[in-house]
């Protein structure tokens, strides 16, 4: 598969074969967790479609360690530092948004059942996808400008959600990018963007005022 990519990809189109291999199969797997549920729950869902595919294509297609697309603590010192500093600002915004935007209040409004450890299995799948399988895997093409495209599809997969959060999420995407190119690891934005969800979906479902 690799010697065929490679031949007809790379050699007579020019293109990074690795690029192409990422861009089609990140853009399958939203589509994927948009359209159907294999496991008929979200956070399966992500870990199965957002962490074991790219895992296993990072190992036997690439011949690849998944660390070199951001599985590694990386720059934890960093990395703990800007998870606080991310959570202390996102706190008031989040803090704002729940309590006085009704269509933050209409979505988010269902059971807190589980909440906590189900968002950080459907978020930790979401993180390893744009801020690790696809921004590493940009980035070595691309270099920085890889923290804006893998924005991009992470805005799209956003579409349908509450208006005030998809607009921001190509400015979030991007900082999310920022912290796991700064510390070479998705970890850190996976912890900010869990704080961030579980936070917004207490405020905005109970109502707490």
């Amino acid at each position: 598969m690799r010697k065929f990519m490679k031949r007809i990809l790379g050699e007579r189109l020019n293109i990074d074969w690795k690029i192409a291999v990422i861009t089609i199969v990140s853009t399958l797997l939203i589509m994927a967790d948009y359209y159907y549920s294999p496991t008929s729950r979200n956070y399966l869902d992500s870990l199965l479609l957002f962490v074991l595919i790219p895992f296993g294509i990072t190992i036997f297609v690439f011949k690849e360690k998944p660390s070199d697309y951001g599985f590694t603590l990386g720059d934890w010192k960093t990395g703990l530092l800007l998870t606080f500093l991310g959570l202390l600002f996102m706190a008031p915004i989040i803090w704002f948004l729940g309590t006085r935007n009704s269509g933050m209040q209409g979505f988010y409004n269902y059971s807190q059942d589980g909440l906590i450890w189900k968002k950080s299995l459907e978020l930790f799948g979401w993180e390893y996808m744009f801020r690790g399988w696809i921004l590493f895997g940009y980035a070595r093409k691309y270099g920085p400008d890889a923290l804006w495209l893998q924005a991009v599809p992470f805005a799209v997969a956003h579409i349908g959600k509450p208006e005030v959060e998809t607009l921001s999420t190509i400015f979030g995407g991007f900082a999310f990018g920022w912290v796991a190119w700064r510390t070479g690891s998705f970890f850190y934005s996976f912890l900010i963007h869990w704080f961030i969800a579980t936070l917004i979906v207490i405020v905005s479902a109970t109502g707490f005022r």
